[in-house]
């Protein structure tokens, strides 16, 4: 049986409808079933079945000691550190590295009694639209394993839409989470930058990453926000109160909610007409319901998916210089003198994308260009944060579109990476901004390839976001 939410199973559990190990098998058949997908890098089986073994035995005999979590099986993307297991980042440069603590973020659920089942694949250091650029082969899309399955977090969301896990925990630096979510039809959040810890997190652009979730239904998504926001010494970038858990928010009335919806947005000529049209739908039937939906200008669209580009790739070829073949992962067997080992060790380790924005990232740093790219994608940024603050004075939520486009065919990758790069047209802005965003499935187009729709929310408003998102309950005709 398919159980859609953490509270069906734990009914299920405390009933005797099912046990946590038959829970497990299933996830564990589930997973072999759809191994041609390529979503796993790596499956905890036999470890996964003794967490269940012991959970079972703590159900029946000491029930008031479960934590929250329990019966909760979750996959973690192959960038989120997991103790005495091996992390690689989707690169051969982290081949063989076994990791030396878990992520904060994956100590508090397996804290609340959830179970790792597996570690996800993704595009290496999250670099890519499409998880085409993995180290361990392309993700592909459950609804059509012809296509990609979006990226960088397409493992993870493979993961949850096969039913091989409840819940997954994926990364977002510009829609990684959202994007793949988007693709194959199952719920796709990131929270407020600062909101969940970072420590343990691979960084690919540490002032863009952030933990996200990807679940069915978004019920489960706060759940597990209630658990993993919490302070962090390790993570100075936190927020030190206002964390999800202490937010004072107080449920609305749908007729008390006011969203906007950017024009430049939907009037793009990159987006597929059937998105537009169903999200359109969608926003009539809003307003049939009381909420207030409204047109506005966001002159800097334009200009986000660059200086997107510019800040993360600067941040990236910083932060993966530490990969050099001298303290862990990869070292070139080829090299002979100290010169060789450094090059040689980076140029067989990384890919070619990430090669790419190293290559990037460094010349948009350089003394030369500094001021005419760094300093001016920072300029932007900021005029955007302050764009932002503006509209959500006078508005509860935007809705965009998730993606342009549904998932493209694995065959039909486009010659120029600007036109994968633009698939991250509605996403980033999220990012950029350090807002809260959520995607929800919408419908399918005539093939049958899921897309959805997306609705951001002020800075550090997420359980306001999560309550919206919860009760507009978009996805329950889908799952």
């Amino acid at each position: 049986m398919q159980y859609t939410s953490l509270r069906h199973i734990q009914s299920a559990l405390k009933s005797g409808e099912t046990s946590v190990l038959g829970l497990v098998k299933d996830y564990l058949k589930n997973i072999e079933e759809n191994v041609h997908l390529n979503a796993y890098v790596e499956v905890f089986s036999d470890e996964a079945m003794e967490n269940a073994k012991t959970l079972d035995i703590k159900i029946k005999e000491t029930p008031d000691s479960l934590g929250k979590l329990f019966g909760c099986i979750v996959s973690i993307k192959d960038l989120i550190c997991y103790k005495n297991h091996y992390i690689s980042a989707g690169s051969k440069i982290l081949d063989g590295f076994e990791s030396q603590f878990s992520a904060t973020a994956v100590q508090a659920i397996v804290n609340e009694d959830a179970i790792i089942i597996g570690r996800t694949n993704c595009d290496e250091f999250g670099m890519g639209s499409a998880n085409t650029n993995s180290y361990f082969g392309p993700v592909k899309n459950g609804a059509d394993d012809t296509r990609i399955s979006g990226g960088s977090s397409g493992g993870a969301a493979v993961s949850v839409q096969t039913n091989t896990c409840l819940i997954a925990l994926g990364t977002d630096t510009g829609g990684s989470v959202r994007q793949p979510a988007s693709f194959c039809g199952v719920v796709g959040y990131k929270p407020t930058y600062g909101m969940v810890s970072r420590h343990g997190l691979i960084a690919y652009a540490s002032s863009f990453d952030q933990i996200g979730i990807i679940a069915r239904q978004t019920e489960d998504i706060d759940c597990i926000m209630s658990i993993i926001s919490v302070l962090d010494d390790y993570d100075s970038t936190m927020f030190q109160k206002a964390l999800y858990k202490d937010e004072s928010f107080k449920a609305k009335q749908l007729s008390d909610i006011k969203i906007a919806y950017i024009e430049e947005a939907f009037d793009n000529e990159v987006l597929d007409p059937l998105i537009k049209n169903e999200i359109s739908n969608r926003l009539d039937s809003l307003q049939s319901e009381g909420v207030l939906v409204h047109k506005i200008q966001f002159p800097l669209l334009e200009y986000l998916v660059p200086c997107y580009y510019i800040l993360t790739t600067a941040e990236a070829s910083s932060n993966l210089s530490r990969y050099d073949g001298v303290r862990y992962g990869y070292r070139s067997p080829n090299a002979v003198t100290l010169d060789d080992m450094y090059v040689l060790s980076r140029t067989e380790g990384f890919g070619q994308e990430v090669k790419k924005r190293i290559m990037l990232g460094s010349f948009v740093l350089s003394e030369a260009y500094y001021e005419a790219y760094f300093t001016k994608a920072q300029q932007i940024r900021q005029m955007v944060i302050d764009h932002l603050i503006l509209i959500f004075r006078d508005y509860d939520f935007i809705v965009m579109p998730t993606a342009p486009k549904v998932a493209w065919p694995l065959a039909e990758k486009p010659d120029d990476p600007l036109e994968i790069y633009m698939s991250d047209i509605y996403t980033v802005l999220a990012n950029l901004a350090g807002i809260p965003a959520i995607s929800i499935p919408l419908g399918n187009n005539i093939e049958n390839m899921p897309f959805g729709i997306q609705l951001l929310g002020a800075a550090k408003e997420d359980k306001k976001l999560l309550w919206f998102a919860k009760k507009l309950n978009f996805a329950e005709h889908l799952i």
